[in-house]
């Protein structure tokens, strides 16, 4: 009896952590072939608005394949034209395939809430299940009892820990709009969204009036971003109406200043990397503090943006030494946005309509003593800032 394994998904784009997955797969349970199926409608997933066509991902996981003979790449859920359901995809191939042990593929997150799938005991009925794992000791128990649990209901159950690579094709999608996609892509995949303006990617960003970026900018965001992005754009305004700088550069900065905060920090650094920036060490050892300069690389960039513009994304999250007016106010709005609430905020508030330099005095000396109080370390960028204002005021 040969095992065929199913690795289904939207692929939306495939990616290198889809192909790395299904290599591994292939080898851990020493498969004769393993399926990849790309959903035609998923039924729990709403697809992007600029989402390609299924055939269009069907036929980029095509090129993603390549001629890798352990991998077919199976039309058999686009036939259906509808939404489908892994209950009938598995039934389906145990019918064709009936004196094979058909081998079902999914993740961590899917296998912990298998129990709400359409069906489930119809699927174990058919075919075994293998589980992506990563060997994370927090999930440990959890996977532990739920296998124990459906091989009590007469399931088969593989855990194949492997090194899959972990990127979402969310990032992936964000990245391409970024023009830093291409170390998580088969270049013919890359090559196909670019040749037919996938994902956004035929699309100018630059020169965009203030409601078309506001609209860009809200599609790149994680969704708990957007309150605070807006808030923020909405009290750069009011500080730059009150201290004299340009609003519409407040405005842009403050809707772009978290352009790519939605990526973690491996993506930080394929950023940099792609676009031939080198680091310095705190930023190397810190890569969670990389939004500012890769958002300020991807305004100037793809989105066209002014100097003044670029040069307040950069210094948002550390300040500098000697900053301009505007700087001072993305840094300051960024702090005391209405959708902020810890103590302090108020009286920062009222000093930053008052006293632009005393309020990001006093930001500065509240993360310097936050991030002593927890043993991390401080940029020296904050340091240099904070130096230069107190030298600035005496």
């Amino acid at each position: 009896m040969a095992r065929i394994g199913i690795y289904g998904g939207t692929f939306n784009p495939p990616h290198i952590g889809h192909l790395s997955a299904a290599e591994y797969a292939v080898d851990a349970l020493c498969l004769e072939k393993l399926l990849l199926i790309p959903a035609c409608i998923a039924p729990h997933k709403q697809l992007p608005e600029n989402a390609p066509t299924p055939a269009q991902r069907l036929e980029m996981v095509r090129l993603a394949a390549g001629d890798d003979p352990r991998l077919t790449v199976s039309d058999i859920e686009l036939q259906r034209g509808q939404v489908s359901y892994t209950y009938q995809t598995v039934e389906q191939l145990a019918a064709r395939y009936p004196d094979d042990e058909p081998v079902l593929f999914m993740g961590t997150d899917m296998f912990l809430s298998f129990q709400n799938w359409r069906y489930p005991e119809r699927i174990i009925k058919k075919a075994s299940l293998a589980v992506f794992y990563r060997g994370d000791p927090n999930e440990q128990s959890l996977i532990a009892a739920q296998k124990a649990l459906y091989e009590q209901q007469g399931a088969t159950v593989y855990l194949v820990q492997n090194p899959v690579t972990d990127i979402s094709s969310t990032d992936i999608r964000r990245m391409l709009i970024f023009r830093c996609a291409s170390p998580f892509l088969h270049p013919a995949v890359e090559q196909y969204i670019r040749k037919n303006g996938l994902y956004g990617t035929g699309e100018s960003y630059k020169n965009l009036s203030l409601e078309a970026l506001q609209k860009v900018v809200v599609g790149l965001l994680n969704p708990n971003r957007v309150k605070h992005v807006l808030g923020c754009c909405e009290t750069a305004c009011e500080l730059a109406r009150i201290h004299g700088a340009n609003e519409t550069d407040a405005m842009r900065a403050a809707l772009l200043h978290d352009i790519t905060k939605a990526l973690d920090g491996p993506a930080q650094l394929t950023l940099c990397s792609e676009y031939g920036i080198s680091l310095n060490d705190f930023s190397c050892q810190n890569p969670k503090t990389l939004h500012a300069l890769t958002g300020a690389l991807v305004a100037e960039r793809i989105f066209g943006e002014n100097q003044n513009v670029v040069s307040a994304i950069e210094s948002h999250t550390t300040g500098k030494k000697q900053m301009n007016t505007l700087e001072k106010i993305i840094y300051v709005a960024d702090y005391m946005e209405p959708n902020r609430d810890f103590e302090g905020v108020e009286q920062l508030r009222a000093l930053a309509y008052e006293n632009l330099d005393e309020a990001l005095k006093m930001g500065l000396n509240m993360t310097i003593s936050l991030l002593k109080k927890q043993n991390r370390e401080i940029s020296p960028e904050s340091v240099q800032a904070l130096a230069w204002l107190e030298k600035k005021g005496s």
